[in-house]
């Protein structure tokens, strides 16, 4: 990927900050867009410690304005952009069934997993067009390609994305833009472990769910973020040529059988 360059969103933690430091070891130029300053920051530099160029910018990705000025930013520095990997989403401990979970919890996740996700695209499409084409790896989640999931918000915003996905590779193709979507399994991130505990500790047996049962029939569902960064820079590649409008699952399994 040498003389490409590559824009994260949630590059500050995560899949985000694992996606960053894989696209430099690829040879790309790596812009971190992350809400948190600081989060932004420390991507960028874990990236220039390990050899590569990062620059980070701070911006709300549901915020039309902040997304042009931060796509602006990376033109003015790169001079270009080659791929989109939009890592920023996710959900919250209150969601639910479709009957009792509040609305607020609707509006801000379709707000971060689908109006994020759409206005870095439309921002940055138009940098692919002019670069003479690029790749887009977005985010969803196994949730989407199944009916078990209790959250339904979630869900929803994750299955919205597969559509979207699939729009934007029929509609760019003649630009030579890929759109490609990830539909991870249950990645050890912070967030996650904060929120369900470690797979690997006995705290998971509260989980409701039973993750330990869900482990013994899909060993590969539980990974981490450099497995989820890894698909996403094959995606990206030029070895990927020939893949467009696809939904990865990388998932273990669970929505295969």
């Amino acid at each position: 990927m040498s003389g490409r360059v590559a824009v994260i969103s949630g590059g500050g933690g995560g899949i985000g900050h694992a996606a960053a430091l894989a696209f430099a070891a690829a040879g790309a130029r790596v812009a971190v867009i992350e809400l948190d300053p600081a989060r932004a920051r420390r991507t960028a530099a874990a990236v220039t410690e390990a050899g590569g160029e990062a620059i980070a910018i701070a911006a709300d990705i549901t915020d039309d304005a902040h997304v042009a000025e931060a796509m602006r930013g990376v033109i003015g520095r790169f001079g270009r952009l080659d791929i989109l990997h939009n890592c920023a989403g996710g959900t919250v401990p209150e969601d639910g069934p479709v009957t009792e979970v509040p609305l607020e919890v609707f509006d801000r996740t379709f707000g971060l997993d689908v109006r994020g996700t759409f206005l870095c695209c439309r921002h940055a499409i138009p940098a692919m067009i002019r670069a003479g084409g690029g790749a887009i790896v977005n985010m969803s989640s196994g949730a989407a390609l199944r009916g078990a999931s209790p959250f339904h918000v979630y869900t929803a915003a994750k299955g919205a994305i597969l559509s979207f996905t699939r729009a934007l590779a029929g509609t760019y193709a003649k630009h030579n833009i890929r759109a490609n979507v990830i539909a991870s399994g249950r990645v050890m991130t912070e967030r996650i472990i904060r929120t369900w505990g470690d797979l690997s500790s006995d705290r998971v047996k509260n989980d409701p769910q039973d993750p330990v049962g869900r482990l013994r029939d899909y060993p590969f569902w539980v990974g981490e973020p450099e497995h989820i960064a890894a698909t996403a820079v094959f995606l990206a590649s030029d070895a990927a040529r020939m893949i467009t409008g696809a939904t990865i699952a990388a998932d273990g399994g669970r929505s295969a059988y």
